[in-house]
């Protein structure tokens, strides 16, 4: 089952992810909520549309926009719709 793990913490686990462009969309329900800090980092992806940021935050570290997702994908990205994908230092194991 995949794990996204930062700093030994287990961020998000999920038997149901979607692997998109190489990444891993865990459903935005396995994801650690007390992690997550809101960003105001916004990019722009040609075919998926405009991807919102949140920042890891715990015990003092943090990781500014290592998670991501698309709030109102496109039609032909449908399938992250209320998914987010990590990187950074955020490792993805299965």
């Amino acid at each position: 089952m995949p794990k996204a793990v930062w700093n030994d913490l287990v961020v998000a686990e999920s038997a149901s992810t979607v692997l998109v462009e190489g990444n891993h969309y865990f459903p935005r329900s396995a994801v650690r909520e007390d992690l997550l800090r809101d960003s105001d980092t916004h990019t722009v992806c040609p075919w998926k549309g405009t991807a919102s940021y949140y920042s890891l935050e715990h015990d003092g570290r943090r990781s500014d926009d290592a998670v991501w997702y698309y709030p109102d994908p496109s039609p032909e990205a449908e399938m992250v719709r209320d998914r987010v994908a990590f990187w950074k230092d955020v490792r993805v194991v299965d």
